[in-house]
């Protein structure tokens, strides 16, 4: 059976395998296109293109990109866009050096708490320019001081929690202008991660960023219910929005999630991908 998974994390962010290694695991899965969505950097596009073409797997350029939605993070994925602009190129610089003031103090945080931890041995993890919180993530599992990176972020680094840094993040609008300037197609990424109210609910904010120039929507994702899939398969047509899925593989930090299949039960049909071209194509 064939499939797609448009959202996969590489050693060029945050995702703890090469590029090469992410696409083998892809064709392994039945995978017939894919996209590497590394947070705030393109530079694996190269290296998965060419493993794609070995493996007959088209790889699709793409981006994740981090936004503030009140004080939340929103994350909007980029597809089919170039990847080899340098305005965008400039915009993604700038978030990188936002990480970077912010996982020091993040450290010092740590570090204040009594844990033995340095910035060094984060950047040795992460081993590129996009460093990020899964990294000092790592770094406290592979220390004993958690068990998983979701204790890491559960304890110390989640929102509201001892050590969390807000970063500065540009707003939705403006993610999603970046990628339509570097001509690429606008997603909203998991969207059970948006934070709502009964003022301001999912769909109210489908309607307000397809105004601002959103594509899609990420409906198929390795957590959503059966029911939640459905929900956002209605408000997708609902918004005149496309249809993306992905299994925001990353590796080590979330080891139960596979490429291709996510926690067992992804399917990302391949036929979405012909609607996602035609749209790329008109733009």
């Amino acid at each position: 059976m064939s499939r797609l998974d448009l959202h996969l994390h590489t050693t060029h962010s945050d995702g703890s395998l090469a590029p090469v290694e992410v696409v083998n695991l892809a064709h392994k899965a039945g995978v017939t296109a894919l996209a590497i969505t590394d947070h705030d950097i393109t530079t694996a596009i190269p290296e998965a293109t060419e493993a794609g073409r070995t493996l007959g797997i088209e790889v699709i350029p793409g981006i994740e990109i981090s936004s503030l939605l009140g004080d939340s993070e929103l994350h909007v994925l980029g597809y089919f866009l170039n990847w080899r602009d340098p305005l965008l190129h400039e915009r993604l610089v700038t978030l990188r050096e936002s990480r970077h003031r912010r996982n020091p103090m993040i450290v010092e945080r740590l570090q204040a708490l009594g844990i033995d931890i340095t910035y060094d041995e984060v950047r040795a993890v992460a081993g590129s320019d996009s460093v990020g919180r899964p990294h000092i993530a790592r770094v406290l599992m592979d220390k004993g001081v958690v068990t998983s990176a979701k204790e890491a972020f559960d304890r110390f680094l989640a929102n509201g929690k001892p050590a969390y840094v807000p970063r500065d993040l540009p707003a939705p609008s403006e993610a999603i202008r970046w990628i339509k300037d570097a001509q690429g197609l606008a997603v909203l990424a998991h969207p059970t991660w948006v934070k709502t109210t009964e003022d301001s609910t999912l769909a109210s904010l489908a309607k307000q960023l397809k105004a601002d120039g959103l594509d899609g929507i990420e409906v198929h994702y390795s957590t959503h219910t059966p029911r939640q899939t459905r929900e956002f398969l209605s408000l997708a047509k609902q918004a005149d929005l496309l249809v993306t899925g992905g299994s925001d593989f990353h590796g080590v930090t979330k080891p139960d999630i596979e490429v291709g299949v996510g926690k067992g039960e992804l399917y990302v049909p391949d036929h979405l991908l012909h609607k996602l071209k035609n749209a790329a194509a008109r733009l």
